[in-house]
């Protein structure tokens, strides 16, 4: 994938979007020194060049009713492909995986989940290990988070 290259303006462009993507295009441009026209290709560009890949927002977790973060590394024997489709259908049709990571190290993946409480996670739990053979898994419950969701540094 080709990075793109971003000037002074570019930067300050997705920094001030990183913190607020519902600010008008008025005060966006205000806030990085150019006249709106200007600002709207910016945008336009970046937007067509995969940089920006959609407009979001941050739903505060247990706000939701989704108090606990739990960080799920898993370790396999299996590295086909076939079973990998079969990993990642399974992984990415259990909504309360909100990040799934195939990592290098001691172990293979690592999921973050999000749930309600314990016996959610342990629902989640069963229903993954249930449906593909994996050797390990071993599971980090957050007690705090400290840094959750932060801008990229651009």
């Amino acid at each position: 994938m080709k990075t793109i290259k971003l000037d002074q303006i570019d930067r300050a462009l997705l920094r001030a979007l990183q913190r607020d993507a519902s600010q008008s295009q008025r005060d966006l441009a205000e806030t990085v020194g150019l006249s709106q026209n200007a600002c709207w290709r910016r945008l336009k560009t970046l937007q067509d060049s995969g940089l920006i890949r959609n407009h979001t927002l941050r739903l505060n977790a247990p706000r939701v009713g989704l108090g606990l973060t739990v960080f799920v590394m898993v370790r396999t024997r299996h590295h086909s492909a076939d079973w990998l489709a079969i990993f990642r259908r399974e992984v990415l049709n259990i909504p309360h995986v909100i990040d799934f990571y195939r990592i290098a190290g001691d172990y293979d993946y690592m999921l973050k989940i999000v749930a309600e409480d314990m016996n959610a996670f342990d629902q989640i739990y069963q229903r993954l290990t249930a449906r593909v053979e994996l050797e390990t898994v071993t599971s980090y419950i957050t007690m705090e988070a400290i840094a959750d969701a932060r801008d990229l540094p651009v």
